[in-house]
């Protein structure tokens, strides 16, 4: 192969390259806007676990439940299923203004806004649950909407890792 024709190769190659790794990668469904995404287990009772203590439609028996069970307690007295839902969450932080942290929660007309370590908790949480960030102007978005977490106190006391299962949808 003349010397042309092979730098034309490697450099149709480099280009190249990128493309077929993307495409070759299967994508999460959370990483896709608006798709359904569900996460199950540990993952499931930590995004229940900071969106249930900003709920005004949890009582606060339903509250106590999940902040046990979120620090490790599984033998709780609270024995029926708990459901933690939000309708949209909506998380910011800053990559220049780097002691910005917010997030706003909405629950039916109900809106909670949050800040500093209650807002990065929600934020990584988010993250370990797979929803995608988005960067605009200084500034890292990541967003859900209609968040449904089931949480079964008598499946958790069995501890095989069964109890918790989360549905949303990922929001670009």
């Amino acid at each position: 192969m003349a010397d042309g024709n092979r730098a034309r190769c490697g450099c149709l190659i480099s280009a190249l390259l990128p493309v077929l790794v993307l495409t070759a990668l299967p994508a999460s469904s959370a990483e896709l806007s608006g798709a359904p995404a569900s996460v199950t287990g540990s993952t499931a009772l930590a995004l229940a676990g900071v969106i249930a203590p900003l709920s005004p439609l949890l009582a606060s028996a339903e509250k106590r439940a999940i902040a046990m069970l979120f620090a490790a307690n599984a033998d709780i007295p609270y024995k029926r299923p708990v459901v933690v839902t939000a309708d949209r969450i909506v998380c910011r932080s800053g990559n220049v203004d780097i002691t910005m942290r917010s997030c706003e929660v909405t629950f039916g007309k109900k809106i909670r806004n949050v800040n500093g370590s209650t807002a990065n908790e929600i934020f990584a949480t988010e993250a370990l649950a797979g929803v995608p960030p988005d960067g605009a102007a200084g500034s890292n978005f990541e967003s859900l909407a209609k968040l449904s977490c089931t949480i079964d106190p008598n499946a958790i006391r069995r501890k095989d890792g069964s109890g918790a299962t989360c549905t949303f949808e990922a929001v670009k």
